[in-house]
């Protein structure tokens, strides 16, 4: 069999997958059901159980927040209403579901069977087994903090995160939040920091808007809404594709004549195939609670989106980690394969998590809804102002937070925001904030209108701001878009840290807020000063152009603002005491668990680096090189039979001394890149800055090969999936 038909088996198979078919919910007249009536069916919430009073909920609650022990009486009700409720839907195991420094969620499943003192078989979830678990916490990234035989560790249950049920063809599983911690109390997950950074916003936001006068303000919520971006690939291509299979992108591939130039897939007509995957993906999503409210084509073939709707950001954390474990599951019903990966395919759009943060107090306001009147809303201005000089002050720090490997082929990138940080407000609001750093009258801004051209149509009123898909921090109307965060990775992680750094500036700016009201000023001109001084030190980061131009790059040096190309370069500031006094001071995390996650981050780095340059060096040995004698075995016995005819062969030598130049050429940089690996400093910092700065490099010079070698190989001679197969054959 060639290697053409061969590929053409696998196209066939791709195109004639049978469809999938799941059963929508449906009443006894066969009729479907309202998404409404069966939304949240597989999710438990103690808060909402009948079965628990108001009271027990109350305090339960109150003694969370106040980190005191639950009455155990309280606790055993829960467990039972919930074990109750879950082998009521058919569950037999439950587990302690939580999110270690890997990236992805963790569970255990232990069964709810238990026996009487007798012997007798029942059902049981103790008030210990739901409260707390012990994991082996050795076995899970932990950045140096513990010796490897220090194996305790501890998951305590988050009871402001909902339990749901997993469920699989042959049964479904209690998922119960949980946090996870060392034996000696430290973070070893995503949700403890992140829950400590919410609080750490509720107490200095609150303490803000009492000092301003709304003494009704008791709490404030981190909102949020995460906008996934993933690709789909049928599995006939994905795993013939090994580089795939071991790094979640392809090492090379050369691009396709037509591939999104011409912006028709975007919000284009969504395939029969591929509503089928969204529409049942929606409906699991549902059933366990998650708001999916948008699903879309977007910019590249084959790449799709879903978001969902703003609630609090530890739920919308938790929620995302489930959205991501879904998209995969619901994929593999349908044949495909679901990659999370920032950059799969090299030269088209690359796949961002663009994460919409706000907070909402308990009186129910969106704290960042302008109004109407947005030049007079000094306390929407003033809460700006202290979140501009968060991102001046704390832009390398988040930028730490979302450097990964994989996102470091998407950042600066045509598709996505540049490395540089820096915070796009709008005309409108850019405007006002200079009026009031200069001293002047803020005046009326007129409203204007879009000119439809058609009195059918309503007139619309234009928004204070555009929508800048070059800013890696934007303002979007009501809420910041922090764009930069990338598809494969838990929001949890860069949410605490701008929270961190939200809350820290909201606690420098009550500090000079109390002084000021001490020495006789009014809360208006109070607030004025507060944003003239928050937007003159950070005026800098404000930049309302394209990000993607090269004069940016230059101006922002000008102002001061760093370039963080890579993930390498990124990390050191998770362990400069300076930078990262902020997270300290705040109590989000302590020193050793931030510089534990930068011991994490570093090792993953190199060690990603290390699969991907193995692979290529494997695909190349036994792929790329064996395609090239091939054709040049081809060619030789052309060039043989044209010289023996005395016929002219100078097309096929050209195309032979090419070809043997550039798989020369490839073979010696494969080679070199063998000894580079073996050669690698043994300090994982140096060898974290060797691969960014000089095996990436070397490696991009490789794939850059490949590519001119597939271009010239002929079709049938090359084994692996084109980037044709993948992105358009579904």
């Amino acid at each position: 069999m060639t290697n053409t038909l061969g590929r053409e088996i696998l196209r066939q198979k791709a195109i004639n997958r049978p469809k999938r078919v799941f059963d929508r919910p449906q009443n006894n007249q066969n009729q479907f059901i309202k998404v409404s009536d069966y939304y949240g069916e597989n999710v438990f919430d103690f808060r909402k159980c009948k079965t628990v009073s108001e009271k027990i909920k109350r305090e339960m609650l109150s003694h969370a927040k106040q980190n005191k022990p639950i009455p155990r009486e309280y606790v055993e009700l829960v467990a039972d209403a919930c074990k109750d409720w879950a082998i009521g839907k058919g569950a037999t195991h439950f587990c302690h579901w939580f999110h270690p420094l890997t990236g992805s969620s963790a569970e255990k499943h232990d069964g709810f069977l238990s026996f009487r003192e007798d012997e007798t078989p029942i059902e049981r979830l103790s008030a210990s087994q739901l409260i707390q678990g012990e994991p082996d916490a050795s076995s899970f990234p932990h950045g140096g903090t513990r010796a490897t035989f220090e194996a305790r560790g501890y998951t305590i249950w988050d009871l402001t995160s909902p339990m749901f049920l997993s469920e699989t063809i042959n049964g479904k599983t209690l998922c119960i939040p949980t946090a996870f911690v060392s034996y000696k109390g430290d973070a070893l997950d995503v949700k403890t920091p992140l829950l400590r950074s919410n609080n750490a916003i509720s107490m200095e936001v609150t303490k803000f808007l009492n000092l301003i006068g709304e003494k009704e303000v008791s709490e404030i919520t981190v909102t949020c809404g995460a906008e996934q971006e993933y690709f789909l690939m049928d599995k006939a291509f994905f795993f013939e594709r090994p580089d795939l299979i071991m790094t979640g992108r392809t090492l090379f591939g050369k691009l396709t004549a037509r591939n999104q130039q011409l912006s028709d897939h975007y919000f284009g007509s969504i395939s029969e195939r591929i509503l089928s995957f969204m529409q049942e993906l929606d409906h699991e999503l549902y059933k366990i609670g998650i708001p999916s409210k948008t699903r879309h084509n977007e910019v590249a073939p084959g790449q799709f989106e879903v978001a969902q709707i703003f609630r609090d950001s530890n739920v919308a954390s938790d929620n995302n980690q489930a959205m991501m474990a879904l998209i995969k599951k619901v994929a593999d019903n349908h044949n495909l394969v679901a990659l999370l990966h920032e950059k799969p395919m090299s030269g088209i759009n690359g796949s961002g998590k663009h994460l919409n943060w706000s907070m909402a107090d308990n009186l129910g306001r969106n704290l960042l809804e302008p109004g109407n009147e947005v030049h007079s809303n000094l306390r929407f201005l003033a809460m700006c102002s202290v979140i501009v000089e968060a991102i001046y002050k704390h832009a390398d720090v988040l930028r730490a937070s979302i450097a990964t490997h994989s996102n470091d082929h998407r950042l600066g990138g045509h598709e996505a925001p540049p490395s540089i940080m820096s915070v796009f407000l709008g005309d409108t609001l850019d405007k006002i904030f200079k009026s009031i750093m200069s001293g002047q009258t803020v005046e009326q801004i007129e409203n204007n209108q879009f000119d439809l051209g058609a009195n059918q149509l309503a007139h619309l009123l234009r928004d204070n701001t555009d929508r800048n898909r070059t800013s890696p921090f934007a303002f979007t109307g009501n809420r910041f878009e922090f764009r930069a965060v990338g598809s494969a990775q838990s929001i949890g992680f860069p949410l605490s840290i701008l929270n961190a750094a939200v809350s820290s500036c909201f606690k420098d700016a009550n500090a000079f807020i109390e002084k000021e009201i001490s020495n006789g000023s009014k809360v208006d001109e109070v607030l004025l000063k507060v944003i003239k001084t928050r937007m003159e030190k950070a005026q800098n980061i404000v930049f309302n152009g394209d990000g993607y131009g090269i004069k940016w790059h230059e101006e922002a040096k000008q102002r001061g603002l760093s370039n963080l190309k890579t993930s390498a370069d990124a990390y050191k500031f998770l362990k400069d005491d300076r930078s990262i006094d902020f997270l300290i001071s705040s109590g989000v995390y302590k020193i050793n668990e931030i510089k534990s996650r930068y011991n994490i981050m570093v090792e993953r780095y190199n060690t990603y680096r290390t699969i991907e340059f193995n692979t290529f060096i494997s695909l190349i040995d036994q792929f790329v090189i064996p395609a090239t004698i091939e054709y040049k075995k081809k060619l030789i016995k052309v060039i043989k039979g044209y010289k023996d005819l005395a016929l002219n062969n100078y097309s096929e030598l050209k195309i032979l001394e090419k070809l043997e130049a550039l798989s020369a050429e490839l073979f010696d940089e494969s080679n070199k890149l063998k000894v580079e690996l073996k050669g690698l400093p043994v300090c994982e910092e140096q060898k974290s800055f060797k691969i960014a700065h000089e095996l990436m490099h070397q490696s991009i010079k490789m794939e850059n090969l490949c590519n001119r070698i597939e271009e010239m190989v002929p079709d049938h001679l090359w084994k692996l999936p084109k980037y044709m197969d993948m992105l358009f054959v579904r």
